[in-house]
């Protein structure tokens, strides 16, 4: 095609004075014009061309029409396919579109304003096709990359692609890396995952609460001590740091850690040495350092909570967990899997959560997070009989007012379902020709897909996963298609 070119036609007739006729109607269009006198010439241009669209005759020696466009359609079925005949008869008419698979079809002879017109219009439904084809291959090569279940991470949403691409990406590295997210939404899977996908994978990883524990005893739980270095001292010890040397040491809730031992922990990170808690003698090892928390660093770094000085030191890569109310969809996928894990575990037979369970599950905010999300199943399996988990229960272990669940049940869904069209646009046509139907009917490309999306999603009863496989596309896509909308 030439770089000027609008596009490109082939004409297809087995009379020569129709094919001249045909290329002279459209010199003021500007496309790469190509013609062939039989169904078997024009394949042999679509084998060396690429050609947007192909307009054929009905009748013609050899091959006729429908055969030759059945086969453009079958080989390349993003030609613009037209068939052009002397036949008005239906039967024929409808021959040409089952058999031939044709876009639109004109009769012999022609008008030329309303050649030019079709053309106009299958020239712009050629770059609808077009820009689908190249939406369609990145939706394919997104959604070959995506991860279904990653690690012992549960859940597909697009927050969380991003966070399995970071854990992937950093693990092979020996950079430190610094874990943000609200508590329970599951920074210790993250730094789990970074040791196992890591070099250090057969060494030991270490994790330490620095909330959980006590702050006169941080220090020794981290360096270790020898006898008698304080009171109840009876022995040597061994500390986080010699067992994780070689391996990988998580510092989990370094926000909660005195601000003093801060201090030696950054020497502990820049050197790799270390000292016993009542001892002289400084030790060296090999530590790769994870470290997390739940406050906003720099919050923390102002509060006076945590060293600026350590926090750079740690922060060579950053990963943040979203919380779960962010993340689409998961919790419903999250939830199944609490569900089967406790059944199991408590000897009960659920095969399933109700609708309402599942719309209060997707509504709701959880605070808490993925252990929250995973506490509730729990209690609700333990204080329930099944065989479906009701939103009824659910609300009992979340000790939720009236209030409160009506306020959830009319809480505004992250994705607003349309029914019909807010555009006021017609239903979405079931034939090509329904979609453009002379010059006023040709709509833009934005117009046509959301047309598209809406239909789908009002004939699949709201439900966007549905709407979203049958449209071929990740239902995070839908989701985002429709928050634009909204917006």
């Amino acid at each position: 095609m030439n770089s000027d070119s609008k596009g490109s036609i082939l004409f297809v007739d087995d009379e020569i004075n129709i094919l001249d006729a045909l290329t002279r109607s459209v010199r003021g269009l500007n496309l790469e014009v190509h013609s062939a006198n039989s169904a078997k010439a024009g394949i042999a241009i679509l084998e060396q061309k690429d050609i947007d669209i192909v307009i054929s005759d009905k009748n013609m020696p050899g091959m006729g029409g429908n055969e030759f466009l059945q086969e453009v359609a079958r080989r390349w079925p993003e030609t613009v396919r037209i068939m052009l005949t002397a036949y008005t008869e239906l039967d024929a008419v409808m021959d040409a579109i089952n058999t031939g698979r044709v876009w639109s079809f004109m009769q012999k002879p022609w008008n030329n304003d309303e050649l030019i017109i079709t053309i106009q219009q299958a020239i712009n439904y050629s770059e609808i096709l077009a820009e689908r084809s190249l939406l369609r291959r990145t939706l394919e090569q997104w959604q070959s990359r995506r991860k279904h279940n990653f690690m012992n991470f549960i859940g597909q949403s697009t927050p969380m692609q991003f966070v399995y691409d970071s854990v992937e990406r950093c693990a092979q590295s020996h950079a430190s890396v610094f874990i943000t997210g609200p508590s329970g939404a599951g920074k210790e899977l993250v730094a789990d995952a970074i040791h196992k996908l890591s070099p250090r994978k057969n060494m030991t990883l270490v994790s330490l609460n620095c909330a959980a524990i006590p702050r006169e005893l941080m220090e020794s739980e981290i360096f270790g001590h020898v006898k008698g270095a304080f009171s109840g001292a009876a022995s040597n010890r061994e500390g986080a740091a010699q067992r994780a040397d070689k391996g990988t040491l998580f510092l989990d809730e370094i926000g909660e850690m005195d601000i003093t031992l801060q201090a030696k922990i950054l020497r502990f990170v820049q050197t790799g040495t270390f000292q016993k808690v009542g001892s002289n003698k400084v030790e060296k090892v090999d530590i790769r350092f994870l470290s997390a928390t739940n406050r906003e660093p720099y919050e923390a770094i102002e509060k006076g909570l945590l060293r600026e000085d350590l926090y750079y030191r740690l922060n060579v890569i950053s990963i943040n967990l979203p919380p779960l109310n962010e993340r689409e969809q998961d919790s419903i996928q999250i939830a199944h899997f609490f569900l089967q894990h406790f059944s199991e575990l408590e000897n009960k037979i659920f095969v399933g959560l109700s609708s309402d369970a599942q719309k209060l599950i997707q509504n709701y905010d959880w605070p808490g997070n993925v252990r929250q999300l995973e506490n509730t199943i729990h209690s609700a399996i333990v204080m329930s009989e099944g065989p479906l988990l009701t939103a009824k229960i659910i609300i009992r272990q979340l000790r939720l007012s009236d209030q409160k669940v009506h306020e959830i049940n009319n809480k505004k869904k992250p994705v607003h379902v349309m029914q019909g069209s807010a555009l006021n646009l017609p239903a979405v046509p079931h034939t090509l020709d329904e979609l453009f139907t002379g010059i006023e009917g040709v709509r833009s490309l934005a117009e046509v897909e959301r047309a598209a999306i809406e239909h789908a999603i009002a004939a699949c009863d709201d439900n966007v996963v549905k709407a979203a496989g049958l449209l071929e596309v990740s239902p995070s896509t839908l989701y985002r298609k429709v928050q634009q909308w909204q917006d």
